[in-house]
């Protein structure tokens, strides 16, 4: 028999399981656990590289949180295009219980009166219900709560702060668009800007450009993605639209032309766009005058650009719109800026006098994985998990460092333990080509010693020196007990520096400036770290300790195989803070790293 031909595709599935989710969570009480798992199961699936693979072998359960019972709804979308479970909630939920909810005074039972006794499935028909009097006569409501709904549809909403997302999951879904938006054969080019492509820790809106020979088109393919919930019609070039898992997309389609320049304005900073665009208008060649990135409170319209553009273009003498954003730099007279590194910071007067660093670090540079844990410690894989991982995406060597026995909370090797990994790591070597180094990722005491006795470190081949508690010091105290650590004999990588969780705990309180002046004179050098919910130093400090001419290590803090792939976002963050290659620890091939970060000179 033919194979059963599938009716969705892995957007449309996962557009399901977020509908799904929605409805769980309006259930409540336990059901808001299991709205959790399908929200899980909508990400992964959206991430899958071959979904028909996956569910023709019976392997979606190999899918990270992904179960028996959730695969089997999964089978079902890809295969049939519905849901048992999802055609049971919706039975149980009448059409826009979503929408509704929203309104304040309804509640699940009253939007179901509201359906069933007069087929209101959305605010726009509940208000025109309201205004004509069909309300009041209803069992429960009256005169007196037909105008209160009226008042509250009528009310403009608060504005509530929108959470931003962190980078990797901006970056995730980002990706997922773009792969969408490659299904339209009209598509030219297709890049994500804003502050996503700024590489900046946390992402307000999603910005994405693309280029086509009818624009247009593009946005009505756009708002056809299965995953928008939301969605609001700027103009004919230019939308916005809310995902159903609440993260904002800002699509921008423009023809082939005008790529270069809107997808510049667009990445921003505006501070950068301004400043690079004033340089331009003031050599009279047609540039990028007049547009700006998008702010979606009073953002410029896209089309009004285009027209600005075409009419800067025809009074320049014929001077055709530039072909890419070097060009866009090249008409300034200025180096083409990185965008990591157009935030207003220096880059315009370096790029003026020529004097931007030609070598920033790239993730091609980096030769080794350092700051990695394993089941030793808190890690989710094995040693020889971790060691295979990292040989797989071609890396030359990798640091072992699980926690030292003052993270008891995070199983903290004893010393007996960290002789038991000594021996297998030997084990694990005889079957691998990467090599692999012992390492730990000591506690800072709170007196400034490092943990485990010196005739244990001076045995490793790199120490992470980390604070993993009393983050509440006072800023003097906090200081003298990082102080110390630093100034301790043997060399050591300064791990997560100040300790922030972005949107979750804030840097704690140090002297940074004094800090950097001790580790410019010790054995340390500083850790850029990629986990994305640190990302620390933060890159104003990277730049503090370049001019102290401090050497950096890109550190993935894996605590599994997956996350060292974490090794792109401290790139990122490096490349932020300015940094070169040879500012770089763990670019150097493996004789020289080992050399470098040596506990005893």
């Amino acid at each position: 028999m033919p194979e059963q031909k599938p009716q969705l595709d892995k957007f449309g599935v996962a557009a399901a399981l977020q509908e799904i989710a929605h409805l769980m969570d309006m259930r409540g009480g336990q059901y808001r656990f299991k709205a959790k798992a399908y929200n899980a199961g909508a990400r992964a699936i959206q991430a899958v590289g071959d979904l028909d693979r996956l569910v023709r072998e019976e392997r979606l359960t190999t899918l990270p949180r992904i179960g028996t019972a959730l695969a089997s709804q999964i089978k079902q979308l890809y295969l049939t295009g519905e849901s048992t479970v999802l055609n049971e909630l919706r039975k149980e939920f009448p059409p826009g219980i979503v929408e509704l909810s929203a309104v304040p005074g309804l509640s699940l039972n009253k939007i179901k009166q509201l359906h069933e006794e007069l087929g209101i499935s959305s605010v726009a028909e509940l208000k025109a219900a309201a205004e004509a009097g069909q309300l009041r006569n209803l069992k429960g409501f009256g005169a007196k709560t037909e105008q209160r709904l009226l008042e509250q549809i009528g009310k403009p909403k608060e504005k509530k702060p929108r959470e931003r997302l962190h980078l990797h999951h901006a970056l995730s879904t980002a990706e997922r668009v773009i792969e969408y938006m490659q299904t339209n054969r009209g598509l030219v080019e297709i890049s994500f800007a804003g502050s996503l492509r700024r590489c900046v820790e946390t992402v307000g809106t999603i910005e994405i450009v693309a280029s086509g020979k009818k624009p247009a088109a593009l946005v009505e393919h756009f708002l056809r993605l299965p995953l928008i919930a939301t969605s609001q019609i700027e103009d004919e070039n230019h939308c916005i639209a809310q995902l159903a898992d609440s993260a904002i997309v800002s699509f921008t389609a423009v023809t082939p032309a005008e790529f270069a320049t809107v997808l510049f304005a667009r990445t921003g900073s505006q501070a950068h766009v301004d400043k690079v665009t004033h340089i331009i208008a003031g050599t009279g060649i047609a540039g990028t005058a007049g547009v700006s990135p998008a702010t979606h409170n009073g953002a410029p319209s896209v089309a009004g650009q285009a027209r600005r553009l075409r009419s800067q273009a025809k009074g320049s003498q014929g001077k055709r719109l530039p072909g890419s954003e070097e060009e866009i730099y090249q008409r300034a007279g200025m180096q083409y800026v990185e965008p990591e590194l157009r935030e207003d910071q220096g880059e315009i007067e370096a790029a003026l006098a020529g004097e931007l660093p030609e070598d920033l670090l790239t993730l091609d540079d980096i030769k080794g994985m350092v700051h990695c844990h394993t089941t030793y410690s808190d890690g989710k894989h094995t040693l020889e998990q971790m060691v295979r991982a990292a040989e797989e995406m071609g890396m030359k060597y990798i640091t072992i460092t699980d926690h030292s026995p003052t993270a008891f909370y995070a199983g903290g090797l004893k010393a007996e333990d960290l002789y038991r990994q000594w021996d297998e790591i030997d084990e694990v070597q005889s079957n691998v080509k990467i090599k692999i180094l012992r390492g730990t990722e000591s506690d800072i005491l709170a007196d400034g010693g490092l943990d485990y006795p010196d005739r244990i470190l001076e045995q490793l081949d790199c120490i992470v020196a980390s604070v993993h508690a009393r983050y509440k010091m006072d800023s003097r105290k906090m200081t003298d007990r990082i102080v110390a650590a630093m100034q301790q004999p043997v060399f050591k990588v300064w791990g997560h520096a100040l300790g922030r969780l972005l949107q979750r705990r804030p840097p704690f309180e140090c002297d940074v400036e004094r800090i950097l002046d001790v580790i410019a004179e010790s054995r340390a050098a500083i850790e850029i770290n990629g986990d994305p919910y640190r990302l620390d130093l933060e890159p104003r400090w990277v730049r503090e300790a370049r001019k102290r001419k401090i050497k950096f290590v890109i550190s993935v803090d894996a605590h599994s195989m997956g996350a060292l792939n974490n090794v792109k976002f401290g790139v990122a963050m490096a490349r932020r803070g300015w940094v070169r290659k040879g500012e770089v620890l763990n670019t150097l091939p493996l004789a020289g790293f080992r050399k470098a970060v040596r506990p005893v000179a």
